[in-house]
């Protein structure tokens, strides 16, 4: 809305200040003992006042026996429907409760009944908050009992335009899990301790990879563990380029990697792009953290040389 217009719009509003928000309006429930019990229960207040044949309603009460209810308010003046009216139709549609300020000059007692009047006491300038731009509508709200004034309820909304939100990044779906049983539990505690661990059995000797509950050359179900020294070559490798999957950022090469103590795994082939992968690739293992919660064994590309180096 320009300028012109802005203030065009608030001299309409001011001219709501001091108009009825509601005449007449009348308490769809005489003060009661329930409503105060339920109440007191809701708010944890014991205090004895609230109980027995001489109890008084607390006075924080004053607003419960104005309010509508589910069914809405019925006493509602046609000057606040047009205010209200007026702010929706600039822009302002949406609406908080701000704040209320209470004053309380009788107690109530069951039994009274409660009447009201309301009042359009302000209209705020455009104000801009955190939520959006707006105006800040104060009502004042006359309650009496028997015709007597009980005390006086403020209650302050903001009509706004909420403001917009900052587009907020897609979150980069987790890397698939990997599924980790009593076979294949211990090496997935080995590579949290940033160990490749191969199983050998007790019996023949044999070492196998991926882990399984027996041995592949004499079945005997005994076993122990290896810590593989890291290096390996590239015996196979494809590169992925399809299907896409949003944890993943194709292409990339994936590798069969055959250690040096001869088992072979598969893995990630880093460290060189992956057009440059080539099987006899001389990798060495580490380890790589995709998430707040996995890491996983990867092969980084290696030069000739820096094996050599290594093994001196």
């Amino acid at each position: 809305m320009s300028g012109e217009g802005q203030e065009g719009l608030f001299e309409r509003l001011k001219a709501y200040e001091g108009r009825p928000a509601a005449v007449g309006g009348h308490g769809k429930d005489t003060v009661n003992l329930p409503m105060i019990r339920h109440w007191c229960e809701a708010m944890g207040d014991a205090h004895p006042a609230y109980r027995g044949p001489d109890a008084v309603a607390p006075p924080t009460m004053l607003q419960a026996w104005t309010m509508g209810g589910l069914s809405g308010h019925e006493d509602r003046s046609e000057a606040y429907g047009e205010l209200l009216a007026l702010l929706d139709g600039a822009g302002y549609t949406a609406v908080v409760a701000t704040d209320c300020e209470q004053e309380y000059l009788r107690p109530l007692r069951p039994g009274d009944e409660v009447t009201f009047d309301a009042v359009v006491e302000s209209v705020s300038p455009l104000k801009t908050t955190k939520l959006g731009t707006g105006h800040f509508v104060t009502t004042r709200m006359d309650v009496r009992a028997g015709g007597e004034l009980a005390g006086t309820h403020r209650f302050r909304i903001l009509k706004y335009a909420p403001a917009p939100r900052p587009a907020k990044p897609p979150e980069r779906p987790r890397r698939p899990r990997p599924v980790i049983n009593r076979d294949n539990a211990g090496f997935w505690e080995g590579v949290a301790a940033h160990r490749l661990l191969i199983q050998r059995c007790t019996a023949c000797g044999a070492l196998r990879f991926p882990w399984l509950p027996g041995c592949n050359d004499c079945g005997a179900p005994e076993w122990e563990t290896v810590a593989a020294s890291g290096e390996g070559t590239v015996f196979s490798y494809v590169v992925m380029h399809h299907p896409p999957f949003p944890a993943f950022d194709p292409p990339y090469a994936v590798g069969l990697i055959e250690l040096a103590e001869g088992v072979r795994i598969i893995g990630n082939v880093v460290g060189v792009p992956y057009d440059k992968v080539r099987i006899g690739m001389p990798v060495r293992l580490e380890f790589q953290r995709v998430d707040e919660e996995l890491e996983l064994p990867v092969f980084r590309a290696v030069d000739d040389r820096d094996l050599a180096e290594g093994e001196r």
